[in-house]
């Protein structure tokens, strides 16, 4: 077999979804730092969102299958913790994914600008803590539907 390109098991890895928020891949949500072929080694380095993450063992299998269903025989998954994973690292595309899904993406004020339903702006913070700890529930006052919000780390 002939050795893929890195750019090529970067497309790999964006069809590879988060377990969390299936609706994003690993690469729209920023925790693939690199890619790299060490020799015959195939090392992908991955940063959690944050160090006790739930998820990081499924996500390190999730990646080893994909990679696996590519023909990658050798591969070494490098867990980087600095610096430290950040939402600024999710993607432009991630991002308008998270909205239509129904989350609100992370904004430097703390708090989501609008209603990922219907784009309303008066809103009110239920709970600190979500369906993830990455995340916050809050509700908008004028369709009063509740929403996640994916929290700025």
């Amino acid at each position: 077999m002939t050795r893929p390109s890195t750019e090529q098991v970067w497309e790999w890895l964006d069809q590879v979804p988060d377990p969390e928020i299936p609706v994003i891949s690993l690469v729209d949500l920023g925790i693939i730092r690199d890619v790299a072929w060490m020799g015959d080694t195939l090392e992908i380095s991955v940063t959690p969102t944050y160090s006790g993450c739930p998820a990081t063992s499924f996500i390190n299998m999730e990646i080893e299958t994909a990679m696996r269903g590519h023909g990658i025989q050798r591969l070494a998954l490098k867990r980087q913790l600095a610096p430290a994973w950040t939402t600024d690292w999710l993607s432009e595309k991630g991002i308008a994914k998270l909205e239509e899904y129904g989350i609100a993406p992370p904004q430097p004020a703390g708090g989501p600008a609008r209603c990922p339903h219907c784009g309303g702006t008066h809103l009110e913070r239920i709970s600190q803590f979500g369906s993830t700890p990455c995340k916050a529930q809050w509700r908008c006052t004028d369709c009063l539907e509740p929403f996640d919000y994916f929290k700025c780390i």
